[in-house]
């Protein structure tokens, strides 16, 4: 049953049929092969119930707020900000991807947002000021990986869904090692400046006085970062209220910044309606796929098969990483985590390992697919923004970054405190 289920999917995904579909069409084949009730009927009711959680609301409004602040201007100064106070490092602007990048994070929870505004904004800076192209491009498609991980993100919106996890409690989670891989991106970048100082391009000097006059472009982004996050712990609304209202902020600010017009609410509910509705097929797709693999007894199978190997917890952990670093080469990211977290979850789960260290360990792992071949989405990203070169530059240019997540992990795995400490202490 689980050969004849990969198999399948594999086929599906391998013609090209888009993921929420190929979720569907393996659900009705396991249906039609293995099922005594015919669980297509129950299309409509998993439909409704799906679409009907409240939580998944935020889903369209973070997307939304990703989208106005990707068009209103406020890149290009948070940038050039990042820039004043973070280019004397070893690596110079390299360092400002990865500071703009951490702080685009904190407003809009979106991987590809943060890739696409961030990269938008510095890539005309690698000939200007003669960075090593490959490392260069390489910081880029990693720093938009925070995304997904500093809040308010996304993919830990659907993380909380699928397993029942407080989203508040994901969201303290995720500080620490969202800002703790920023650091060890710039540590990456500051080696492999000191082997070749060449990679680091050309020096900028800055004075105090422009620094600090600087400071006032990061007000905006992080009051949204405040005014979304701190709303939730402050209890006076949910994640999906909260995202509502960082909406509301992304539109002040893009009228402040003499950006708010016709065209850029256009762009940004259409790009808000494409997203959300892929995003929403994957999960309706997923939802009748668990409702028949539960059914069919096959989520059983699977739980009972990992758990008799006897494997030790740091074993699972590494399996785990291993399962979606390769996962990650053949699958888009959401859709991997949709498809997986509801057999992988309640196995690990089932191990003693804590929900809330979980999430944020498949996050990381989720993370780095994101930047490996062939189907890293970031890579894509910032391969479309240039106008020459190959796609093989952004890979290479990705593998120091890739180091740098694996080694968090690792010692999210021997201190999970890490994760757990702000949770615990807020909780």
């Amino acid at each position: 049953m689980i050969t004849i289920a990969l198999i399948v999917l594999l086929v599906l995904i391998g013609l090209s049929i888009p993921v929420g579909a190929s979720l569907g069409l393996l659900g009705l084949s396991l249906d039609s092969l293995y099922s005594f009730l015919p669980l297509t009927q129950a299309v409509g009711e998993v439909t409704w119930a799906t679409s009907n959680e409240f939580l998944l609301v935020a889903i369209p409004l973070f997307i939304l707020l990703g989208e106005i602040l990707l068009r209103s201007g406020l890149a290009e100064k948070m940038y050039g900000a990042m820039s004043l106070w973070l280019s004397w490092l070893p690596g110079g602007l390299m360092h400002a991807n990865i500071g703009a990048s951490t702080i685009f994070s904190a407003t809009s929870g979106s991987s590809v947002a943060t890739a696409a505004t961030v990269g938008t904004v510095a890539l005309p800076e690698i000939k200007k000021h003669n960075y090593n192209e490959s490392l260069f491009l390489g910081s880029l498609a990693a720093g938009g990986t925070l995304g997904i991980l500093i809040p308010p993100s996304i993919n830990l919106v659907i993380y909380g869904v699928l397993t029942n996890t407080s989203v508040p409690r994901l969201y303290l989670a995720g500080l620490i090692p969202g800002f703790l891989a920023a650091l060890l991106f710039s540590v990456a970048i500051i080696i492999a400046c000191i082997i070749k100082p060449k990679w680091g391009g050309n020096r900028i000097s800055a004075s105090w006085g422009a620094r600090f006059k600087s400071l006032i472009h990061l007000v905006p982004p992080m009051a949204i970062f405040i005014l979304v996050v701190g709303s939730i712990y402050a209890g006076v609304a949910t994640p999906t209220e909260a995202a509502a209202l960082g909406v509301v902020g992304a539109l002040i600010l893009a009228f402040l910044n003499k950006r708010l017009s016709i065209k850029l609410l256009k762009d940004a509910f259409e790009g808000s309606m494409k997203a959300t509705a892929m995003i929403m097929l994957i999960v309706i797709g997923a939802a009748f796929l668990n409702l028949v693999m539960s059914s069919i007894g096959l989520t059983d199978a699977i739980t009972s098969a990992i758990t008799s190997l006897g494997w030790s917890p740091m074993m699972m952990v590494l399996i785990l990483v291993l399962f979606y670093l390769v996962l990650g080469c053949f699958m888009e990211t959401l859709s991997m985590m949709i498809t997986t977290i509801p057999i992988v979850a309640p196995v690990m789960i089932a191990l003693g390992f804590d929900p809330v260290w979980l999430g944020i360990i498949i996050i990381i792992a989720v993370e780095v697919a994101l930047i490996t071949p062939p189907v890293g989405l970031n890579l894509f990203v910032i391969q479309s923004l240039r106008t020459s070169g190959s796609m093989n530059s952004v890979m290479v240019g990705s593998l120091p970054f890739v180091l740098m997540l694996l080694l968090l992990i690792l010692l999210l795995t021997i201190f999970p405190q890490m994760a757990l400490w702000l949770p615990e202490m807020f909780g």
